[in-house]
């Protein structure tokens, strides 16, 4: 059972396995249409396309952030639609080096579904090792998915300034202040420090070996219990990269504030800092 990270080589040889579910995550926020059209035009064989924002989020909800989390039932349904049994090996990937794939990875365990990994290195990972491709969408028989949510694990916009510690996933410079592309304001919520999501990954886009990105968040934490950290991010997308790496490292699983920054410069009046709080 892979639970976090799995590699190209290992997927390839459970490849026709009827077990296993492969879904393409791919997404670009400046063209939402981009990884739709990548997949039909080459994914991995018996992958399914599932969407960041038509399948992962409900953009439905208002006032919620730019991803809001989709209900308990709209997740089972989505699931079921995939082709998830309760005990289907699901590999989720993008060509993003995880961020987006990762957000469906945080979704399955939020519905207590264990055996779920990401795809080291993702679509070029799998394109760097020759192994053959499809065009053309794909479909899988419905699933049997009756999941349930571990409400545990997310904290609402009215929790986070109770948070123990609170990390932000983003760009350093859009932490600081320096800059914001997408939302109205710039910055990060008060007394949270940084840890970029990239950090996690070497410069060819895999994750860097697990007790690399342990000591890092082991210093980030400073004696503080990984379950009593809250990350965020823009829209609650990228934070979930910082939390699978973290049980990748084989940390127990930090916990999610879902409307991240879009949620939170939103409100009416909101703390804001800029600046590094870790220096």
């Amino acid at each position: 059972m892979f639970t976090t990270i799995i590699q190209a080589q290992q997927l390839h040889d459970h490849l026709n396995d009827p077990d296993w579910v492969i879904v393409d995550c791919r997404y670009d926020l400046a063209d939402g249409r981009a990884g739709l059209r990548g997949y039909l035009e080459s994914h991995i064989p018996n992958a399914v396309y599932a969407d960041l924002h038509d399948d992962l989020s409900d953009t439905s909800k208002t006032g919620r952030g730019r991803h809001p989390l989709p209900d308990s039932k709209a997740l089972r349904r989505l699931f079921v639609r995939l082709g998830i049994h309760h005990d289907s090996q699901v590999v989720v990937y993008d060509a993003a080096g995880g961020a987006g794939a990762a957000r469906l990875w945080w979704l399955l365990k939020f519905m207590q579904h264990g055996p779920v990994a990401l795809l080291d290195g993702g679509w070029q990972a799998w394109l760097a090792a020759g192994y053959r491709c499809r065009p053309g969408a794909g479909q899988n028989p419905p699933g049997a998915f009756a999941g349930t949510a571990r409400m545990e694990m997310l904290v609402t916009r009215e929790q986070v300034t109770s948070s123990v510690l609170l990390i932000d996933s983003r760009d350093p410079a859009r932490y600081r202040g320096e800059i914001e592309p997408i939302d109205p304001l710039a910055g990060h919520i008060p007394g949270a420090l940084n840890h970029y999501w990239k950090d996690n990954l070497t410069a060819q886009g895999r994750f860097r070996p697990p007790h690399q990105i342990r000591y890092d968040f082991m210093r980030l934490f400073d004696g503080i219990a990984p379950g009593q950290v809250v990350f965020y991010c823009g829209s609650g997308v990228t934070a979930c990269h910082n939390l699978a790496a973290a049980r990748y490292a084989g940390l127990p699983l930090p916990r999610l504030y879902a409307g991240s920054w879009s949620e939170w410069c939103s409100g009416e009046k909101p703390l804001i800092e800029t600046g590094n709080a870790q220096e």
